[in-house]
């Protein structure tokens, strides 16, 4: 039996050689879903859904090296390729095989399966993954007239996600996840993700010509982040993505959004980043990561305690703090928030963007944050304490 999602999956695949309205889906941190939105609409994102954690929108072919070249805060770029009901193996099997897989895997390529389950009838992930596998073997061979797939080519991933017996079927264009930028190889011991990062600068207004501190900057992430916002600078344009090797892509789309990428680069733009941190190792860390990055121009850092931090006129502040688990950390957590209290001083002129999981945050620094909003730092619930008054 078809599903009427199945058909409407199908339907979005023409029989031409031009992909056209092909259905995307970017996952996103949870309170990241209205910038990731801006962002798409800026690219040229059609049609788009908004739920918790991530968007679903439509795009053509170029939408694929667009997308992963372009987006800050998404956390990779799959296409849909079917969403239907998956009480039984059975159903698994049958939505799978109608999804239109021969559009983008080609009878030589690989196509492994991931995923996960989550309050369904269906919790074992190794036998989904087998009925995935066999249901797309069954299509597939169908279609090329073949018993036996070598899978030596490209990878092209197929992943699922089965929620309340709901299956969402993707092909994973991304590969390794969008916040691997390729300027982090190494980061210090409580980094913040590049593309919660990305959200949190776009939420501070970062502009061409802001001047940007981050008086605990660790790695550097939310500095070259911002050097990134500030000089239109695309975060994929120093990795490669899996679509790339797909034939049924080709370089063509790749070459022509990575230029015009290129192209739209703010090369004069006015933009400023000082960090400091109390630990030498860490401003070494921020400095190496920002010239692996190509901003270090813009970037400075120095060793410097929060103690003796020192405000720079008109400057954002962004930070991300360290917090503590145990008792005696959380203390001393809770006495650094005091000192930033007093040092940031945040003002409608010098605004001040601080990301923690401390409940207390505000208490501590003696001040009502103007605005907060909830964001998860991987698993750790925190808010972000906006001071722009």
């Amino acid at each position: 039996m078809i599903t009427k999602s199945c058909r409407c999956a199908a339907a979005l695949f023409c029989e031409s050689d031009i992909m056209t309205d092909i259905r995307f889906c970017c996952p996103c941190h949870f309170g990241l879903e209205s910038v990731l939105k801006f962002e798409l609409a800026r690219i040229g994102a059609e049609d788009m859904t908004v739920s918790d954690g991530k968007i679903s929108f439509t795009g053509d072919e170029a939408m694929i090296a667009r997308a992963n070249y372009r987006l800050a805060t998404a956390e990779r770029v799959l296409i849909e390729l079917g969403n239907f009901r998956a009480e039984s193996f059975e159903q698994l099997f049958q939505g799978v095989k109608n999804a239109p897989l021969e559009r983008f895997i080609g009878r030589k390529d690989a196509f492994p399966v991931k995923g996960h389950c989550l309050d369904s009838k269906l919790h074992s992930v190794p036998d989904c993954q087998r009925i995935i596998k066999k249901a797309a073997v069954d299509r597939l061979a169908g279609k090329y007239g073949v018993s036996w797939f070598e899978e030596t080519g490209a990878v092209h991933q197929l992943q699922f996600v089965i929620r309340k017996d709901i299956c969402s079927l993707y092909l994973d264009t991304t590969g390794a996840g969008l916040h691997k930028r390729g300027y982090r190889r190494i980061s210090n011991d409580a980094p913040i993700k590049e593309t919660l990062a990305a959200g949190i600068i776009d939420l501070a207004r970062v502009r061409a010509d802001t001047v940007v501190t981050d008086p605990m900057c660790g790695s550097g992430t939310l500095l070259i982040e911002a050097a990134y916002k500030a000089a239109n600078i695309a975060p994929g344009l120093r990795r490669h993505f899996s679509a790339e090797q797909w034939e049924q892509v080709g370089a063509a789309p790749w070459k022509a959004e990575r230029e015009k990428a290129l192209a739209e680069v703010r090369r004069d733009c006015a933009f400023k980043g000082f960090g400091f941190d109390t630990d030498s190792e860490a401003v070494a860390l921020t400095v190496d990561n920002a010239k692996k990055a190509g901003v270090i121009a813009r970037i400075t850092a120095e060793k410097r305690d929060i103690s003796q931090y020192q405000k720079i006129p008109g400057a954002t502040v962004v930070v991300n703090p360290p917090y503590g688990e145990r008792m005696l950390e959380l203390r001393e957590a809770e006495e650094l928030y005091r000192i930033m209290g007093e040092k940031l001083a945040p003002s409608k002129e010098e605004p001040c963007f601080i990301i923690s999981p401390h409940e207390d945050f505000e208490k501590f620094f003696g001040r009502k944050a103007d605005k907060k909003r909830k964001l998860y730092n991987g698993m750790i619930k925190c808010e972000l304490f906006m001071y722009f008054k």
